[in-house]
């Protein structure tokens, strides 16, 4: 197998553990809840929190990347993330929560860039299809696995072990990452002044920008919110919310993976990859939007297939989405490009829970939060027709 395979196989397990120690927190919140005696808002804090650091960190990030490489830079954050992640276990308090998920989202603004900047160093952009959507499938099978395996330990052991095993555990993959990362840069830096600044101002970025941040409003209120409302709305225990995200979010990816390939394998006669990727990700957000239909699910209905149908729309059109990003951006801004993009992304993902807690209010409603987010794909949508058209590109790629 070459080598760039087995890399990008550890970068898609990076993510899942990434995944899963960012939505430990959302998979343990009622308990939580509980025991500190907080508020949907604080609630909605707390969840926000990693993301400030994590959308802060995306540009400085990619700039480092770029220079120095992923190998040490990742190896580091990783050990980072994954011993703020334990060290929840035992916190005492709510400050000392919110702080260690700040080092957290800290840690964790590495993983995206590094996967997203090896793909394109490293695959032709007619072949970006499939190695893009498995990286993003770590997205959905960290949260999947999160889940199942977060809710067990809960049930178990208690939300303080879930925090102390997952986290310490993740720390094993380093030793593999050490040995078979590249090194060196990840791009050559550009040498034009303001050459990042010259990208955003391309309507394609705009495009980009508006398109990720509704986008991902909607995946960061199912990941930080949806766990609760499965326990709270409908009265589920912790195991059958583990399953009820699990299997949504298992389906997801494996859609992503089959999308990724058949879009590669169409590509091969496309005259314009960026058009007909983006086909895909339009289609696969319009049933993402189908999570509104939550709002008409009552306590005991078939909230599952709502979720399935849901995610697996976004799993037709996320990893199109992020391939589609990367041939819109140029070779030598990759990790900037796409450090800026992502934090947008986090801005999105640092408003969602907090937007929600406020929204749940003190008697717990889900409604409008459900249908906000529902609402975000459709919008996002409209952001890639108005801005992302064929032949829109910055430079060559």
């Amino acid at each position: 197998m070459e080598r760039r395979w087995i890399v990008l196989g550890l970068l898609f397990l990076g993510v899942v553990v990434s995944y899963m120690d960012r939505g430990n927190l959302s998979i343990a919140a009622v308990p939580i809840m509980k025991e500190f005696g907080l508020t949907p808002a604080q609630m909605g804090l707390l969840l926000s929190s990693f993301f400030w650091t994590y959308a802060t960190f995306q540009v400085p990030g990619g700039a480092l990347l770029d220079k120095f490489g992923i190998r040490k830079l990742y190896a580091g954050a990783f050990l980072v993330w994954c011993l703020a992640s334990a060290a929840i276990g035992w916190a005492r308090t709510f400050e000392e929560v919110l702080a260690l998920r700040l080092v957290l989202g800290m840690g964790e603004a590495i993983a995206p860039l590094a996967s997203m900047s090896f793909i394109k160093q490293n695959f032709d952009e007619r072949e970006q299809g499939l190695p893009t959507a498995i990286y993003v499938a770590g997205l959905t099978m960290g949260p999947a696995l999160g889940a199942l395996i977060g809710s067990s330990l809960i049930e178990w052991l208690g939300w303080r072990a879930m925090f102390i095993v997952t986290g310490l555990g993740g720390c094993l993959w380093v030793v593999p990452w050490w040995l078979l990362a590249p090194q060196g840069g990840t791009a050559v830096v550009s040498k034009v002044e303001g050459s990042l600044l010259d990208f955003l101002k391309a309507p394609v970025a705009w495009g980009l920008s508006l398109s990720v941040f509704f986008y991902s409003y909607f995946w960061y209120f199912v990941l930080t919110w949806v766990p609760a409302y499965l326990m709270q709305a409908h009265g589920f225990p912790n195991l059958k919310m583990g399953v009820t995200m699990a299997l949504p979010l298992g389906g997801m990816a494996l859609v992503n993976l089959a999308g990724g390939a058949w879009a590669d394998r169409v590509l091969k006669g496309a005259a314009e990859p960026l058009a007909l990727r983006r086909r895909f990700v339009c289609v696969g957000f319009g049933l993402a939007s189908i999570l509104m239909g939550l709002v008409w699910v009552e306590k005991g209905g078939p909230v599952l297939w709502v979720l399935l149908a849901s995610l697996m729309g976004v799993g037709i059109g996320a990893g199109n989405y992020w391939a589609m990003s990367q041939a819109a951006v140029p070779r030598a801004l990759v990790g900037r490009a796409l450090g800026f993009q992502n934090m947008v992304a986090q801005l999105a993902g640092a408003l969602a829970p907090l937007a929600t807690g406020y929204l749940l209010g003190d008697g717990q409603d889900y409604s409008v939060a459900i249908l906000v987010a529902g609402a975000c794909p459709l919008v996002a949508i409209g952001a890639l027709l108005l801005f992302v058209r064929s032949g829109r590109r910055t430079d060559p790629i």
